[in-house]
């Protein structure tokens, strides 16, 4: 849902995460493991992507955003919180 209110393309998601690396592992989310994925799209935009799995073993895309100040300095580096 978030990814077509955002305008990623399913295409560029699946491109962003095979070729992505994981910024942050959150082992003890409440929700369930899950981690922080940095990847492209086709044009070369950054994106995050949080992935886990549901209880069945399977991925699952969280959520997906394009990272942008304040919250991130750039693509790898968050932004100080105040």
């Amino acid at each position: 849902m978030r990814a077509g209110q955002r305008c990623v393309r399913d295409f560029d998601l699946v491109i962003a995460i095979a070729h992505g690396e994981v910024l942050e592992d959150y082992q003890e989310d409440q929700r369930g493991h899950s981690c922080l994925v940095l990847g492209y799209t086709s044009g070369g935009k950054p994106l995050h992507e949080v992935c886990g799995s549901d209880p069945s073993g399977t991925s699952v895309i969280i959520t997906v955003y394009f990272p942008e100040p304040p919250k991130w300095v750039d693509p790898k580096t968050r932004g100080k919180v105040e």
